[in-house]
């Protein structure tokens, strides 16, 4: 049990010093025994999260999206457009539907053993690159 306390501690303290040579600050942090999960923000303007678990051999970079359900057709209608574009930046897409809400999450993973800061910037900026251009993708147009 202690080796997979050290071992999150060191993995926590990696990433982070990683993303502070990036010049990433972490917001809203949250540890627990078997996880850890933050907010990051590059100059004052939030970007993702980020999760690490015990059991996992890779981190999670993430950002969510959230709609009202009435959105439901947009949304789908998008769709395929949003899946391309994470294909393309190699992230993935996990969907969510509610009652009330669609949430959908953009997400990265990098392992551990690959992880170093040229691993992390590029992962970092490709995560970036898929996000904006989603963002563009559901914009809302004057005519819809």
């Amino acid at each position: 049990m202690m080796k997979h306390t050290k071992l999150m501690k060191e993995r926590i303290r990696r990433v982070r010093v990683l993303f502070k040579e990036l010049g990433y600050n972490f917001k809203e942090s949250e540890i627990h025994e078997n996880s850890y999960s933050a907010g990051f923000e590059y100059k004052e303007e939030f970007i993702g999260g980020i999760y690490i678990d015990k059991d996992s051999k890779f981190m999670e970079i993430a950002f969510s999206f959230s709609f009202s359900s009435h959105l439901g057709s947009f949304i789908q209608n998008k769709l395929e457009d949003m899946l391309r574009t994470c294909y393309e930046f190699g992230c993935y897409l996990n969907l969510f539907n509610a009652e009330e809400e669609i949430a959908f999450s953009v997400f990265s993973k990098i392992y551990y053993v690959g992880l170093n800061f040229y691993s992390l910037k590029e992962t970092i900026k490709d995560f970036q690159l898929c996000v904006d251009s989603i963002k563009d993708i559901i914009k809302f147009e004057d005519d819809e």
